[in-house]
């Protein structure tokens, strides 16, 4: 039994400290940012390398969620059906993905086409850029 305590406390304080100013208060210390997406690939990858930093592959990824709207009905026979009455409903969603780790670019910019079905694990980055106009944008890429 107090093997495990000492095991729980340990591992207790790998996620929270104590906040020096406020006495008996705890501050987490450790977050997550992941992100797990299937779908089917937009649009072949490209490689990109700006100014000499390490390359880059990018490729956008489609998400889709689909639902039905309507009223559900029950008939009764021999058996029992549930029947439901509406539309289906689909949303699309597009993600940029970026590939920075080497051995996974690679293979990505090689191996991954239009409309192949696959797994992307990685972290939501926001950034902003200028665009050719002068504009100041916001954007969002998985980094996987």
């Amino acid at each position: 039994f107090w093997k495990l305590t000492c095991l729980f406390l340990q591992v207790l304080r790998q996620f929270v400290r104590h906040d020096s100013d406020t006495v008996g208060s705890l501050v987490l210390e450790r977050s997550m940012n992941r992100v797990q997406l299937l779908g089917r690939v937009g649009q072949d990858p490209i490689m990109r390398q700006v100014d000499g930093k390490n390359p880059v592959t990018i490729f956008s990824l489609a998400t889709n969620e689909m639902w039905r709207t309507g009223e559900s009905e029950t008939t009764q026979g021999a058996l029992l059906f549930l029947c439901t009455i509406g539309d289906i409903s689909q949303k699309t969603t597009w993600h940029r993905i970026s590939v920075f780790r080497p051995g996974l670019r690679d293979v990505t910019y090689q191996y991954v086409k239009k409309g192949s079905r696959i797994f992307v694990e990685g972290k939501i980055d926001y950034g902003e850029y200028t665009d050719k106009n002068n504009v100041r944008r916001q954007a969002t890429t998985i980094i996987a």
